[in-house]
């Protein structure tokens, strides 16, 4: 596997700060991502969250290495029992009716090329899932109960 970053990209029809809010809140992370232990949005904050996937509990083990309020956030992203390193970065970008959120993972070819939730096809829809069916759908009913 090449060294390519995955990228997906999202705009959606929310303030920087409803979308800041739903990736770097716990309480809110929790109700469309994963339950992140010990997450705080503050550089060297270490953190994990377990994804069960078919028979196995994927633990992972992050630590916040930039946080620009408002604007950036990134970890790395490691496996307990699995080599490998690699970052994630949530970017937002302020545009007209919305926040367009530019999600960067880079580094899945350090991971087991030989394991099928290693391949990148298998990041992709994990990131399509949550960038573009739970984030969105989070920030829908957020709206609509600011709105009521």
């Amino acid at each position: 596997m090449k060294k390519e970053p995955l990228i997906v990209e999202r705009t959606y029809p929310a303030t920087p700060q409803q979308v800041w809010d739903a990736i770097t809140n716990p309480a809110k992370m929790n109700q469309w991502y994963f339950e992140m232990k010990g997450f705080k949005a503050v550089k060297g904050t270490e953190f994990s969250f377990d994804c069960p996937h078919e028979d196995t509990v994927f633990r992972h083990l992050c630590e916040v290495t930039e946080v620009v309020p408002q604007q950036k956030i990134a970890y790395t992203w490691r496996y307990a029992d699995y080599p490998g390193n690699s970052e994630v970065s949530w970017e937002l970008f302020p545009e007209a009716g919305g926040t367009r959120l530019v999600l960067t993972h880079t580094g899945l070819e350090s991971f087991p090329q030989d394991h099928p939730s290693f391949v990148r096809s298998s990041f992709m829809e994990g990131w399509d899932h949550f960038v573009n069916k739970r984030l969105p759908a989070f920030l829908e009913e957020a709206t609509e109960k600011v709105t009521q």
